[in-house]
């Protein structure tokens, strides 16, 4: 299943985080569906940014907005007047949290929590998309998959904030938006995100396409961690296609949704590096790093089957393809082919998937 072009065009929808790299390709895609897009954050915190380079703040109505500040906040959303709401603006790097807990609490928490006061101030919001992480599960290290019914926890302040954002969301859901029905509000889990553009820190595509274009060897910090790896595009498609069923009004949708790859195998982290240096088609090699270690689970894993059943929902992208879409993105991008054409191209190649015409 893909989004509705007809159901979105016109639509008026807040993007918070359209900053950062999934904001980014987000706003992309509902421009391409004919959205009218609200993107809220600070500014890029990444040079280069797939933000500035994908022209994102010409293409969209744009409010520097820092989403701790409440007031600011529910000014800027009652004053567009948004029918949906996708909220992705967050502090999303684990190293990080370690550095700053209390500032990732301020953001990942609180800041949900404007959001979702906001919503409640704004009459003409129908449908929200709360997006967390897969990380927000009580990692026990154990070899199923989790599903959206288990335990939410974390041994970091990066994953600890997310569980909290899930409780927070949970609680506003039954406290203030299942009686009244005008507001349907759900939170999507989705697995570890690849694809062109990611310049974050600490990340381990960006870490690869730097170390490769540089021609130094890529350093990792865990080799043998596994996730669930998916190109940015998938956990994408599945929310766009929440956000419909939610507008519907069915109050069976307003819940917590995992969105992630198939768990038949998921390769490790030295797997991962392997198949890019293979693709990328230049000697190259890994490294351990010797970098401080900080406490990060070596396995995890999501169970998406219900959103396959229920929402018809499914990846399109196996993970070899996702790599290669992801490299080729950065060969052309160095080729000095431009960001914003890559990305509206890779939509449009995404979407006729769906067509059957690749």
């Amino acid at each position: 299943m893909m989004p509705n072009a007809g159901f979105w065009h016109g639509k008026r929808v807040v993007v918070t985080g359209h900053t950062g790299f999934k904001g980014s390709w987000l706003c992309a895609w509902l421009e391409h569906l004919g959205a009218r897009t609200c993107g809220i954050a600070l500014p890029p915190d990444t040079e280069p940014s797939l933000c500035t380079l994908t022209h994102i703040e010409q293409r969209v109505e744009t409010c520097h907005v820092d989403i701790r500040d409440a007031p600011g906040l529910q000014e800027t959303i009652a004053n567009f007047g948004p029918e949906i709401v996708f909220h992705l603006a967050a502090q999303s790097l684990v190293r990080r949290s370690y550095r700053e807990p209390a500032e990732t609490f301020a953001t990942n928490v609180m800041g949900t929590l404007n959001v979702l006061e906001a919503v409640r101030k704004t009459p003409s919001v129908r449908a929200v998309v709360v997006v967390t992480s897969d990380k927000c599960y009580e990692n026990n290290e154990s070899s199923r998959p989790y599903r959206e019914s288990d335990t939410l926890g974390g041994a970091d302040p990066y994953s600890a904030s997310k569980a909290c954002a899930e409780l927070a969301t949970a609680a506003w859901r039954q406290s203030y938006f299942s009686n009244d029905g005008r507001v349907m509000l759900a939170s999507a889990r989705a697995g570890n995100v690849i694809g062109g553009g990611d310049w974050a820190p600490d990340r381990l595509i960006p870490d690869c396409m730097a170390a490769l274009v540089a021609g130094r060897p890529i350093e990792i910090r865990n080799p043998h961690a596994t996730r669930p790896w998916q190109h940015v595009l998938d956990p994408l498609n599945g929310y766009l296609i929440l956000a419909e069923h939610l507008y519907s009004g069915d109050a069976t949708f307003a819940r917590a949704w995992n969105f992630g790859p198939t768990t038949d195998h998921l390769p490790s982290v030295a797997e991962i590096v392997e198949a890019i240096i293979a693709r990328w088609g230049s000697p190259a090699r890994w490294i351990a790093s010797e970098a401080p270690a900080v406490h990060e689970a070596d396995r995890l894993a999501i169970d998406a089957s219900m959103a396959r059943a229920a929402l018809g929902w499914a990846p399109r992208l196996p993970l070899a393809e996702a790599l290669s879409w992801t490299i080729d993105w950065y060969r052309s991008f160095h080729a000095g082919e431009p960001a914003e054409v890559l990305v509206d191209t890779q939509i449009e190649r995404y979407e006729a998937l769906s067509k059957g015409l690749e």
